[in-house]
């Protein structure tokens, strides 16, 4: 499987407080990658 690593943006300011995918781990378009507390 080819792995691509993309940047991402956040459409909120804050602090990560958990990380919800792990280190390779397949996503999908629209799944939560993080919890941030504004």
């Amino acid at each position: 499987a080819m792995k691509l690593m993309n940047e991402i943006e956040s459409k909120v300011s804050g602090r990560v407080i958990r990380v919800l995918a792990e280190n390779g781990q397949p996503v999908e378009y629209g799944q939560p990658l993080f919890l941030v507390e504004p």
